[in-house]
């Protein structure tokens, strides 16, 4: 998996969604998480089939939130589960080609998310984002990625100041939405 993974939030986006994808992916970005969770389902579905059309040739991996059956429909690469998701060890065992990562907020998080299967992880938030609760900061980042073993990537605050910071980290990647915009 890449380094650099991408999340929509079109309400952030200053042009249209598509072509705000379609720049993330012209800067290099393999990596897209479709997070639309206001969208009803009829719309989610044609959105994430537009970004699967628009990422053709660029060997990107398109994941989308909580929403396997989408995933499962459209042949998408994977689907990130939230906190509060159904097990990943559900979704590995009825979808075994699923990528299945998920948000996760302390370290007990991330090692049961581990234990249930999860490909990757997300830790957030890393710094102060407004809504997401307390940062755990480069130190809680740090003693993440000394117990866990499956690709960890970092969330929450993080911006083109603070990247290379968390890069050295060891921590598998990055992620954000104002990050790649």
């Amino acid at each position: 998996m890449h380094r650099f993974y991408f999340i929509t939030d079109r309400k952030k986006f200053k042009k249209p969604f598509l072509d705000t994808v379609k720049e993330v992916l012209e800067k290099g970005v393999r990596l897209i998480q479709i997070r639309e969770k206001d969208l009803p389902d009829d719309e989610l579905y044609k959105l994430a089939e537009s970004v699967l059309e628009i990422s053709k040739g660029y060997d990107a991996k398109i994941f989308i939130n909580s929403r396997v059956d989408i995933a499962y429909m459209l042949g998408l690469d994977g689907v990130h589960l939230t906190s509060r998701s159904v097990p990943v060890s559900v979704v590995k065992r009825k979808f075994p080609d699923l990528i299945v990562g998920k948000s996760c907020h302390s370290v007990e998080d991330v090692l049961n998310a581990e234990d249930e299967g999860a490909d990757y992880v997300f830790i957030s938030p890393i710094f102060e984002v407004e809504g997401k609760g307390k940062p755990i900061g480069i130190e809680g980042l740090k003693k993440v990625l000394e117990v866990v073993k499956v690709p960890v990537y970092a969330l929450g605050g993080i911006n083109s100041s603070n990247v290379e910071e968390i890069l050295k980290t060891g921590v598998y990647g990055v992620a954000g939405i104002r990050l790649f915009l």
